[in-house]
């Protein structure tokens, strides 16, 4: 006898006007849109009252701003969506048995086989009461047997609402709702479904399997499963277990001051690299230094949510100058990235951050093109010494 699964899909309503709402009050129930300037870059966000016009994510503002001319635009405060991302990411890793952070503002729960102990559905109402009353955010979940039909019902409970799909019932909830509510939809596949009289998502179930295959390749089984409310995605806590690390173990113990920044600059660049290559950002970095008698220390901070070297970079600097003891050899040193979320949106936020995706975009694409040491900042190499570095080991 199978185990009947229960899964909870959390999403912070308009996560990053909602936080510029509690930080400017006077702000709510108003056309607010977060993003770029009001003729560059992309909406990363909207109020319910600037949605009304037709303003949506990932407009260009230009579009935003002829459909909601009155909305009020703000560039937005990175440091302050993930320090209340923190503070909901806590109160969920407090209690939940399994949880993924998804990205900066969304979470599965896996709750399966807790039914032998507590009511799944009201112990999900609990934790979004108390995540409500300590963060004084508006967040929504989804209760289902699986991950997309809970996010789906997420969606369909907001704003500031919940839904539970009781097991058995997922195609009757799915049927009657638009074909592009499906996660992985997109216009193009939309285009093609309507060709075919599709509007509903029950409506993809007058289609078999290999008549879909026939019209979408490999996707066409895949939709049609989805339609039937069968999904097998597994909720991953990557949030915790997961980290980009690198050592540089030296061959001799080092000294030299200039040489160890010229290392730290390196190494914190080669994780930055491996991170954008697996599309995440990182929210916590650490140091690890080993002194000669084998004493090892090391050091973390939190982040804004980022894929940038420079960024980056800036802490691991901050956190060797706190760590080092002046003037002591070093035989060890280690850079180490946590607190994953997908990037998504959340690296295109502001116009600032546009350009830069844009310029590490152009950068990794000569590094996978011509090998990782192809491109380098100009106070890592030539390095300041003649001896070799060491050996360096990634993790």
């Amino acid at each position: 006898m199978s185990v009947q699964r229960y899964i909870a899909h959390f999403d912070l309503d308009s996560f990053f006007v909602s936080v510029e709402v509690l930080r400017d009050p006077s702000l709510k129930g108003k056309a607010v849109i977060v993003g770029g300037s009001v003729d560059r870059g992309v909406v990363a966000a909207c109020s319910y009252a600037a949605r009304q016009f037709g303003v949506h994510s990932a407009m260009p503002m230009k579009r935003a701003m002829q459909l909601c001319p009155h909305a009020i635009v703000l560039k937005g405060t990175r440091g302050e969506y993930s320090r209340y991302s923190r503070m909901v990411t806590e109160i969920i890793a407090a209690k939940a048995p399994l949880f993924e952070k998804a990205s900066i503002d969304e979470f599965y729960v896996d709750l399966t086989g807790m039914d032998r102990f507590f009511n799944p559905y009201q112990w999900t109402i609990a934790l979004r009461q108390e995540i409500t009353e300590t963060t004084q955010l508006p967040i929504s979940f989804g209760l289902a047997t699986n991950k997309m039909v809970a996010k789906i019902a997420t969606d369909e409970a907001k704003p500031n609402g919940y839904l539970y799909v009781h097991p058995g019932m997922e195609q009757a909830f799915l049927a009657p709702l638009a074909v592009n509510k499906i996660p992985g939809v997109g216009k193009q596949t939309f285009a093609t479904l309507q060709t075919m009289n599709i509007q509903k998502i029950g409506d993809i179930l007058q289609y078999t399997p290999e008549q879909l295959e026939r019209k979408l390749g490999k996707y066409g089984s895949e939709l049609h499963q989805k339609a039937l409310g069968l999904h097998f995605g597994e909720v991953v806590n990557e949030h915790e277990a997961k980290s980009i690390s690198t050592e540089n173990t030296f061959e001799e113990n080092i000294a030299d001051l200039e040489f160890l920044h010229a290392q730290l600059v390196r190494m914190t660049e080669r994780v930055a690299y491996e991170l954008r290559q697996e599309d995440k950002l990182a929210g916590c970095i650490t140091v690890k230094i080993r002194y000669p008698d084998f004493s090892t220390t090391s050091r973390q901070t939190t982040v804004s949510y980022t894929f940038s070297d420079d960024e980056l970079i800036a802490a691991a600097m901050d956190l060797f100058e706190k760590l080092h003891k002046k003037g002591a050899p070093i035989r060890l040193l280690g850079v180490r990235l946590t607190d994953f979320v997908s990037h998504g949106m959340q690296g295109n936020l502001f116009e600032d951050t546009t350009k830069k995706s844009n310029l590490y975009k152009a950068i990794d694409d000569v590094k996978n093109k011509f090998g990782k040491m192809a491109l380098n900042k100009a106070r890592t190499v030539p390095l300041p010494r003649k001896e070799e570095p060491g050996k360096e080991e990634e993790k």
